[in-house]
């Protein structure tokens, strides 16, 4: 997995990762709704803290990978936009209070990083295995996930869906029982003399569900901005890269959530911005496969980060949407 990276990158990385997790589990000790300066301020510690390791990529590994690190970085997060409102819909669902959602976001995280790390090796040993083909299928899939999107824009959102019937949440019930009431902050409870599982056990189990179906999309897209480099990166380097970019960007979306939250009406154009991006990035990888196109490490992060620009931007702009519902 390390490839042109030694032992010393991967504990730099780890000890970031396990450090800020640490600081972000003291600093939210309470239950207490996160405001909007608290959530300001941790996305940007946030992304200072990605920017550093990215900067640490560029410098022992030269701009080429810190851009592809940048790169998988802002595509991770683009990615996730869409579904931080699939999160919103389920803490609705499930009606759990502000002041709750921080926690099970935060344990939500910790298996994300799990599932990522087996996600990411899956996906790098099909690339080893079967090379073109599994790029070929990485880039339809990813095509597919971007005309999915675009025909669920055209309908009702993803706000308004029930998740208390999912089949995550019937799948729980036949191991443990469900109490249909909220006990404080605890995943367990009693109920009918019985061990039982809360409401917010159950909403955490949901999240980690839809998660792991995000890295459907997620995991080939990052993979993609490697396909027709002018200069071929091994596949062990690829691996760290992919997974490390992946990361840092899910550390950061607690806080997002909390800022998509409170602004989610106003942009409209957002989702259009992430299916352009997942389009390009099907498209480039399929380019990559059958007609060699290369695209250096700058423009793939140039036109990520534009696209991702662009639809913010759209939204300030031609706000007429911002009541679709």
């Amino acid at each position: 997995m390390l490839g042109q990276y030694s032992l010393g990158s991967l504990a730099l990385f780890s000890l970031m990762v396990f450090a800020a997790l640490l600081l972000d589990l003291f600093s939210h000790k309470q239950n207490k709704a996160v405001s909007m300066r608290d959530a300001t301020l941790w996305s940007f510690f946030w992304i200072i803290l990605s920017l550093c390791f990215a900067g640490y990529v560029w410098v022992s590994h030269g701009s080429a990978q810190g851009m592809l690190f940048l790169t998988g970085y802002f595509l991770e997060k683009s990615l996730s936009v869409d579904n931080l409102f699939v999160f919103i819909a389920i803490f609705s669902s499930f009606s759990i209070k502000d002041e709750l959602q921080h926690r099970v976001l935060y344990y939500g995280i910790l298996g994300a990083i799990i599932m990522r790390l087996l996600f990411v090796s899956l996906g790098s040993a099909a690339i080893a295995l079967f090379g073109n083909w599994a790029l070929t299928v990485f880039g339809i899939f990813v095509l597919w996930t971007a005309w999915k999107m675009w025909q669920s824009s055209k309908g009702p959102g993803h706000h308004t869906e029930d998740y208390t019937h999912h089949w995550s949440v019937r799948l729980l019930g036949r191991i443990i029982p469900i109490a249909p009431h909220l006990d404080g902050q605890r995943f367990f409870t009693r109920y009918n003399a019985k061990l039982a599982a809360t409401p917010l056990l159950v909403c955490l189990m949901t999240i980690e569900v839809a998660d792991v179906m995000f890295a459907f999309d997620s995991v080939p897209a990052i993979f993609s901005i490697f396909a027709g480099l002018p200069e071929p990166i091994d596949l062990a380097t690829q691996t760290f890269l992919v997974f490390t970019s992946n990361i840092f960007a899910i550390l950061g979306l607690r806080s997002l959530y909390f800022l998509l939250a409170a602004a989610n009406r106003f942009l409209c154009h957002l989702e259009l911005a992430v299916i352009a991006i997942l389009a390009f990035i099907g498209l480039k990888m399929l380019a990559g496969v059958f007609l060699s196109f290369h695209i250096s490490p700058a423009m793939n992060l140039i036109i990520v980060f534009g696209l991702l620009g662009a639809g913010i931007l759209g939204s300030y702009l031609f706000p007429e949407k911002e009541q679709k519902e």
